[in-house]
């Protein structure tokens, strides 16, 4: 009947969400099957009604691909396709296939997990497309919405081969974009549009590179069919093929930067003549360089053609006089790493003034002084991730970065910075480029995809891999944030008004994992916990070591400064709560705790009250002085675990919050449950008082949140339904963390989501819904106007609310 009534349309505000509740809340026992029926449901009944129009609206949506692909994978959305083709055809069928067609391209990533941005993948498809469209919207609207997400997106996504892309090039002149890769072909596109100009049937095998010539009339291709052919780059003939000098498979190919005198520098998997100098006036190499044995991945000549650098499997780097093709010297890079590990350098590239070498090799960056050979950088990752590119801007000191674990990162080498995360690609970056002016860069993955963007306009976004224990400080319009990122390093980034962003320091990779992190706003530092018991302090924002902190036996939980800065307060698994001065590292232990300590809170922000609340998973408060290490109270608050609490704004209460499903409210001035709040069906996992101290808000594990009076215990409004009774408003599992506005009328959520509620109505007003889930704390500035958050799968958020 609802269908009949073709009521579908609500389809975006409401079905979505359910289907997104009970995907991500109800187990899959019984969630999945239930879940699975309504979404047949719905595609079945629109048809059998020959409701053309409504099912068009369904299922021509990203939103309805997400979701259902999300819940059921990507073949019974191609199902669906053509299966209800014929209706579908009568409204579009171009369209239907537009959607039919970015699926069955789409479907390997759709089956992955974490499941990727729907947005991202069809931004890959042609311009043309009702697919494209919808997507180049809603990538807008997370920039021009009043809630806005910080995120670097490149300006043109290009989907050229139907397979892995080896390699991508700029023209000298910027204007195109060449590309090629396992579908044995070359293609030309324009860099402002991403519009085909050419497409070439190149090899007989996967085409491993691809190059222009400094006036951008040619093109050379080299193969793992041991070819290496030259084309006219407008009408796509081949001019030239060299085919009978390399054994093996040639995997890089470039050619000199300037007019002076036109060479092709090719190397190969030969086991010796693996690096060749090519005249195209000639039959045949007009000279080979010897020197490497083993397979050489790169070549690359210095932006004044004197010098040719190569890298090579055996874990050096040689430099090549161009002039007599003799070798001049040799960069041992094999020596910067452990004995024993095997290197193989994946490429190199020059400095703009040809002083510096850089190569990539493992999971490093190093920059050699071509004079001296000297290491003057290194910039290291994740020992899980591998470098597989870099390549140095021509006009400026920026140095882009590849990765296999999809990342691409910029870095300031003068001032040995990263300035920015570029994050998009859904598998290993294979090749990144500066164009000639330094204005733009693109990418190339095994997602498929050619990326470009405007260098300019990419900002630091730790997007990708920080961790979601992190601190932030407010500071008038600049923000601080620290957080560990999936590296185990610690970034601290500021940013300033909407635009500005930079990462202030970025420590070394930490031998133990970091589990926490707090900030101090004077003095201006930064502390770290580790599982292995350790606390570090650094100074913000030169990333200088402070001092370093042990006596904690097991991971260290959580930590926080107190206000004046001088004091850091730690708790650890080993059920204690430290009080450091921690410039002279005097330390006072504070025991009694039976389980680990869940927290810990200081009565009042008074730099003269030394008085701290404990809470803990053996279901007890504790009160301590702490500058004399006392314990003032015990308290048996509740019979399971708990899991938050918070001490009122007047400083006459407190609230905890359990594991057996109830809040209580206790007197400060004489320690006694004066409410026990009764209702909850599930974990109560967070609590906030509002700023007058006469509302507290609870939330537990069902996303439901509670509003009720201090004064008497009444419960005032339930949070988990619109006003209509509808579903829209469900918060997508554990209400983790909350926070009233200045004015106590409005009150922001994070859970699954991120949403706004009325505290007169308890209604929904506005719901932000991240890339990830699991939000484990939203830090609110003191206006009520900026949100930052981070993801279960590292993104981090930072939204604006208009007023």
């Amino acid at each position: 009947d609802w269908i009949g009534k073709g009521q579908c349309v609500i389809l975006h505000t409401k079905v979505v969400r359910q289907y997104q509740q009970h995907y991500r809340d109800i187990p899959p026992t019984s969630g999945d099957e239930e879940c699975l029926y309504w979404i047949r449901f719905l595609t079945y009944h629109m048809a059998k009604a020959n409701l053309s129009q409504e099912l068009y609206s369904l299922m021509f949506s990203l939103d309805w691909v997400s979701i259902k692909a999300r819940i059921m994978g990507p073949a019974p959305l191609i199902n669906d396709y053509v299966e209800h083709g014929s209706i579908l055809d009568k409204e579009n069928s171009d369209v239907r296939c537009q959607f039919q067609e970015f699926l069955s391209q789409s479907a390997h990533h759709l089956e992955q997990r974490p499941f990727p941005d729907v947005v991202q993948l069809a931004l890959s498809q042609p311009h043309t497309s009702e697919v494209y469209r919808q997507a180049r919207q809603q990538a807008l609207n997370r920039e021009n919405k009043n809630l806005t997400q910080d995120f670097s997106l490149s300006y043109l996504v290009i989907h050229p081969h139907q397979g892995f892309i080896y390699s991508a090039c700029f023209s000298h002149d910027g204007t195109k974009v060449a590309s090629c890769g396992a579908s044995k072909t070359l293609k030309v596109f324009k860099s402002t549009s991403g519009e085909k100009l050419a497409e070439i049937q190149a090899h007989e095998e996967e085409v491993l590179c691809c190059a222009f010539t400094y006036d951008d009339r040619l093109i050379a291709t080299c193969s793992s069919d041991r070819k290496v052919k030259v084309w006219n780059a407008e009408q796509g003939k081949l001019l030239r093929a060299f085919a009978e000098e390399h054994e093996e498979q040639v995997n890089h190919c470039e050619f000199t930067n300037t007019a002076r005198r036109l060479l092709l520098a090719t190397c190969s998997n030969d086991s010796c003549m693996n690096v060749k100098l090519w005249n195209l006036n000639k039959p045949s190499s007009q000279n080979t360089m010897f020197g490497h044995f083993e397979p050489v991945n790169h070549c690359c000549f210095s932006p004044d053609d004197s010098y040719l650098s190569t890298s090579c499997n055996d874990g050096t780097v040689k430099l090549f006089q161009v002039s007599s093709a003799n070798e001049w010297k040799t960069i041992d890079v094999r020596s910067m790493f452990a004995d024993g590990e095997e290197v193989i350098v994946k490429c190199s590239t020059w400095s703009p003034d040809s002083k510096r070498v850089i190569c990539a090799a493992r999971n490093a960056v190093l920059v050699f002084d071509v004079e001296s050979s000297d290491m003057l950088l290194e910039i290291r990752t994740n020992r899980l991730s591998m470098v597989q590119y870099c390549h140095a801007c021509p006009t400026s000191n920026l140095l882009a970065i590849a990765f296999s674990n999809y990342a691409l990162e910029l870095w300031d080498l003068e001032n040995s910075k990263k300035k920015a995360d570029c994050s998009g690609h859904l598998s290993w970056v294979q090749r990144v480029q500066f164009s000639n002016d330094g204005s733009k860069l693109l990418s190339c993955s095994d997602d498929q995809t050619v990326r470009l963007w405007e260098t300019q306009k990419v900002h630091t976004s730790s997007a990708i891999g920080l961790k979601r224990d992190s601190d932030v400080l407010f500071n008038n319009e600049e923000i601080i944030v620290s957080a560990a990122d999936n590296c185990n390093r610690l970034q601290v980034s500021s940013r300033e008004g909407s635009l500005t962003s930079s990462v202030l320091f970025q420590s070394e990779e930490m031998l133990s994992r970091i589990r926490c992190t707090c900030l101090s706003r004077h003095p201006s530092a930064v502390a770290l916990g580790q599982e292995s018991g350790s606390v570090q302090v650094l100074d913000v924002p030169s990333g200088k070591h402070l001092a370093t902190l042990q006596g904690h036996t097991k991971t260290v939980l959580h930590c926080r400064f107190s206000l004046n800065g001088q004091t850091l307060i730690t708790s650890s698994e080993d059920t204690t709560i430290r009080v450091w001065k921690w410039q002279s590292g005097e330390c006072t232990v504070l025991q009694g705790h039976k389980e680990q300590v869940r927290c810990f809170s200081l009565l009042s922000d008074s730099m003269n009250d030394s008085s701290l609340l404990s809470w803990s998973f053996d279901g007890t408060v504790k009160v301590w002085d702490i500058e004399r290490g006392e314990r003032l109270q015990d308290i048996q608050a509740h019979q399971g675990a708990i899991l938050s609490c918070h001490v009122s704004p007047d400083r006459c209460l407190f609230a905890t919050t359990s594991a057996d499903k109830t809040a209580k409210l206790w007197s400060i001035p004489s320690w006694q449950c004066t409410h026990t709040l009764r209702g909850h069906q599930e974990c109560v996992r967070s609590c906030r008082f509002s700023w007058d101290s006469r509302r507290l808000a609870t939330g537990d594990d069902n996303g439901e949140i509670r509003l009720w009076s201090v004064e008497d215990g009444s419960l005032l409004k339930i949070c988990s339904r619109d006003g209509k009774g509808g579903m829209d408003s469900l918060h997508g599992g554990w209400v983790s963390d909350l926070h009233f506005s200045p004015d106590d009328s409005l009150l922001v959520s994070a859970g699954g989501y991120i949403k706004w509620w009325s505290v007169v109505t308890g209604e929904a007003l506005q719901t932000f819904y991240p890339t990830g889930s699991a939000l484990k704390k939203i830090h609110v500035s003191p206006d009520f106007s900026t949100f930052v958050t981070i993801d279960n799968i590292g993104i981090l958020y930072i939204l604006q609310r208009s007023t």
